[in-house]
């Protein structure tokens, strides 16, 4: 590889991290730049076409399986490549932000798989961005410690052999990185957390054994798909290595995207690990796509839309089947919760929920399956030890008796479930409390002994948006409206205050996040996402 010429790209307003000159080379950011002068052009383009694609939704109110596609669908010849030793066996995958103290933990935790995540569970300050890259070099060339301030412990890493393997998640297409420009234009995020970890990493990782593996999140069409397979194409030429060698298994955690898994696993074909089904971006995609629709698409309180819901069940059983179809893997959703070390009843009667979640994911015929916490890889472990003994996936099951047509996806209205108050209340108490610790810069943050992540707040704010727009009335009598939001997320404000006593409440961003919280819950024009203007306000 011939010595690259200064990078283009502009560092800015970004005060300077410790090392950052190890993450921030030269030839990284070269690497970089080229990412984003050979491919923004059609990033901006496919967000474009979501901007259309949503229009027609909004016209139509319903969704098919592509006609143009039907050939790649009606042609049982073709597979996934076959899944690398390091990847074979995804039986438990635990996820997490790429802090110094959670690196360690999460590939010493006994899953098979860590996602190590940039998007959903990071807040994208300068530091996260550069210093979760510097994490991840040093836990490769084992180089990393950490040493809990406040308790003393000591945290290093186990022997290789019984390391996680690493999937590494970029931000979504929708982000850019404004501390990086060309021009005065912003770097897509994405090419920022891809590039600077598969330039550092490629080949460090072959090396071990292993290889750049990556989960992709929001994934809309297949055609954003092939965007990412030709990324990978130009990046495996750049820096020397196999083509073939990147492996990327792709959340289907958009509506749209579930009517495209097999076109969407087609276009990755050479590069394609598995798919996965992720719930609350999920949920949040059927709101953000039907929000006109009327009563038939409004979704009851999060809680209530469980995995065994006909809409639901027709996805996650339509993902196993494709994937086996074509020799993916198929990766259930997340157990999200924070075990408490006070509270054994509520330890027994949620590990009881994980193992009947889990039980459930093994029998039909997924092949692994996040959580969110160490305690509860065992748990996980245990469920599909008990369907798949020695074989490390069970890909053979092909689940040909599943026939899942196009309304099945969105029969929200199977669903007898209501919206209630007390929904109205927990959308406004977690969006409010997440919001605040992301613009601290936490994107994995425990509320009500669960860990949520972006994609809780999304479906919390869209929530609340589409009951007060489709003129829900609760249980109580009360109906949904901008005043009444209003009212009790005042009256949440209030109560978080005497809980965190007045000094702790103004050392927070309480009142920043409950105007932002009710600035993309009652705009009358919908954001598209949360985080983008949300990203306006974080520092750092």
């Amino acid at each position: 590889m011939s010595a690259p010429a200064p990078s283009p790209l502009a560092i800015v307003d970004a005060e300077p991290l410790p090392r950052q000159e190890e993450v921030l080379t030269d030839a990284a950011l070269a690497f970089v730049a080229e990412l984003h002068r050979r491919f923004t052009p059609r990033r901006d383009e496919l967000l474009a076409r979501r901007a259309e694609r949503r229009a027609e939704i909004a016209r139509t109110s319903t969704l098919d399986f592509l006609p143009e596609t039907a050939a790649i669908r009606a042609d049982d010849s073709w597979k996934v490549a076959p899944a690398p030793a390091a990847l074979n066996d995804r039986r438990v995958e635990i996820t997490g932000p790429t802090d110094r103290k959670m690196t360690i933990n999460a590939l010493n935790s006994g899953a098979k798989v860590w996602l190590a995540d940039f998007e959903d569970a990071s807040a994208p300050t300068w530091e996260n961005v550069i210093l979760g890259q510097l994490n991840l070099i040093d836990a490769y060339t084992r180089s990393i410690d950490f040493t809990d301030p406040k308790s003393g412990k000591s945290y290093a890493l186990k022997s290789d052999e019984d390391l996680a393997t690493v999937v590494m998640r970029p931000r979504g297409w929708h982000l850019n990185e404004r501390h990086l420009q060309i021009d005065g234009q912003q770097v897509p995020g994405a090419f920022v957390d891809f590039g600077l970890y598969f330039f550092h990493n490629a080949q460090r990782l072959l090396d071990l054994g292993k290889g750049p593996y990556f989960y992709l999140p929001k994934t809309e069409s297949h055609l954003e798909a092939r965007l990412w397979n030709d990324v990978f194409v130009f990046a495996q030429d750049y820096v020397g290595i196999p083509q073939g060698t990147v492996r990327a298994t792709v959340l289907i955690e958009t509506i749209t995207a579930a009517y495209e898994m097999e076109e969407i696993l087609y276009e990755l074909r050479d590069h394609a690990s598995g798919l996965n089904a992720g719930r609350w971006d999920y949920l949040f995609s059927i709101v953000k796509n039907f929000r006109d629709g009327g009563a038939k698409f409004v979704l009851p309180d999060r809680n209530l839309v469980t995995m065994t819901a006909p809409f639901m069940r027709a996805y996650t059983e339509l993902l196993v089947r494709t994937c086996h179809k074509r020799g993916a893997h198929a990766i259930g959703g997340m157990a999200a919760f924070i075990p408490s070390r006070r509270d054994e009843e509520v330890n027994k009667v949620a590990f009881e929920k994980v193992k009947a979640d889990k039980d459930r994911e093994a029998n039909d015929g997924f092949d692994g399956s996040w959580v969110a916490h160490p305690d509860l890889v065992p748990i996980a472990m245990a469920s599909f030890d008990a369907v798949l003994g020695d074989k490390p996936n069970q890909k053979d099951r092909l689940r040909e008796d599943v026939d899942v047509k196009a309304a099945d996806l969105i029969a929200i209205d199977s669903l007898k479930a209501k919206p209630t108050y007390d929904g109205l209340v927990n959308a406004v108490q977690v969006g409010i409390r997440y919001i605040e610790a992301w613009l601290r810069g936490l994107g994995a943050v425990a509320i009500f002994n669960l860990m949520e992540d972006a994609a809780t707040a999304e479906i919390s704010r869209s929530q609340i948006w589409q009951w007060i727009n489709a003129g829900v009335e609760f249980e109580n009598g009360e109906k949904a409206t901008p005043e009444l939001a209003r009212k009790v997320a005042a009256e949440e404000l209030q109560n978080i205050k005497s809980e965190l006593g007045d000094e702790a409440f103004a050392a927070g961003h309480w009142q920043q996040a409950h105007d932002l919280l009710l600035q993309v819950s009652l705009d009358a024009d919908y954001a598209d996402f949360l985080t983008l203007p949300a990203y306006e306000q974080l520092k750092g």
